[in-house]
């Protein structure tokens, strides 16, 4: 038996997952792109954006929805909607600066609030 607490996440949060990885995944590619001076911009990629949904359907079994149809009918809806507007926004490009100056935040956020989460969830002294 595990020892570990369970928290649900909320569907605030879970809407804003595709867009944090996207954030985090373009500001690495534009601090790549500072450091060795090859591009000062970063097109907006579809399969950037279709990864942060990928890692947001991985994650939306552990949503706390509020009503049991959420789960099929905001849930689905939700993410082929942002697929597309990847799909949409694919040839537009974007400052290096920029993507680095607000996705290194948010993947730092990230390192950290997983550093956290994995510290909380050891099992106890008494757990066995």
């Amino acid at each position: 038996m595990f020892c570990t607490t369970e928290r649900p996440m909320s569907p605030r949060l879970w809407l804003a997952v595709p867009f944090l990885f996207s954030a985090a995944v373009f500001g690495l590619m534009g601090s790549a792109g500072l450091i060795t001076a090859s591009w000062t911009t970063v097109p907006l990629s579809p399969v950037v954006s279709g990864a942060g949904v990928a890692v947001a359907a991985a994650v939306s079994g552990g949503v706390r929805w509020r009503r049991p149809w959420h789960r099929v009918w905001v849930r689905f809806p939700y993410l082929a909607a942002v697929l597309a507007g990847g799909v949409v926004v694919g040839a537009v490009e974007i400052p290096a600066l920029v993507t680095t100056v607000v996705g290194l935040p948010v993947l730092l956020g990230l390192v950290f609030q997983s550093l956290v989460q994995t510290d909380e969830s050891r099992p106890a002294s008494d757990c066995r």
